[in-house]
């Protein structure tokens, strides 16, 4: 028997229910497949998408398919001056679906993230029709308190890794509450309910997505 998806499956459907009764819209997929096909799903054929910068996204595949499907595609990535970068993170708002992993969540049903610039989190508090979550159980904590912790001390760490960042967490791997100029840890959001009902859809997938 596979205990590790037996596990698994039974920790999705914890978190669905929990998740749910805080009133977000959630799921469980046990693949990262499963987890793409459900989030596509969830978009309407001709509608804009937008997202932030996200490895969880990229491994599951959904990103490719966005890009190659019939929406239409804000993407940052694409900008050729500093400028147009930016004018197309703004288009993010207006967008009809934003996705987004997240940095850590609690098993009580709260999502926690991180941003240097907000650009993320301020499309999840407030600006797309819907917002998806894509969320690879490794980034599951117990509560908030030990989500925090992971959020600060691993996805950081890693992020300002990835992005060649000068920050003690870059250099030491670990969070040191630091200031420097280059701290990804500006923002720090917790939502912990869904306002309105179901704009934010959360879909857990059973492997490990992002860091």
């Amino acid at each position: 028997m596979d205990f590790i998806k037996i596990r698994n499956d039974l920790l999705g459907k914890t978190l669905v229910e929990n998740f749910n009764k805080r009133f977000f819209e959630s799921y469980y997929c046990s693949t990262k497949e499963e987890a793409k096909d459900k989030a596509l799903s969830l978009i309407k054929e001709g509608s804009s998408v937008s997202f932030g910068g996200s490895m969880s996204l990229s491994q599951c595949g959904l990103l490719d398919a966005v890009k190659s499907g019939n929406f239409t595609v804000y993407d940052r990535n694409l900008a050729k001056t500093p400028e147009e970068r930016e004018e197309i993170m703004r288009k993010a708002f207006i967008a009809d679906t934003f996705l987004m992993s997240a940095n850590a969540v609690s098993q009580e049903g709260e999502l926690v993230n991180i941003d240097g610039l907000g650009n993320r989190v301020s499309a999840l508090c407030f600006g797309p029709k819907q917002i998806i979550v894509i969320v690879g159980l490794n980034k599951v904590a117990p509560d908030l308190d030990s989500a925090i912790v992971r959020a600060r001390n691993v996805a950081s760490p890693i992020n300002t890794q990835r992005f060649n960042l000068d920050t003690p967490c870059t250099k030491k791997g670990a969070c040191y509450d630091c200031k420097a100029s280059d701290c990804i840890c500006a923002q720090i959001v917790i939502t912990r309910i869904c306002r309105p009902k179901g704009r934010i859809k959360v879909i857990f997938c059973g492997e490990d997505l992002g860091f």
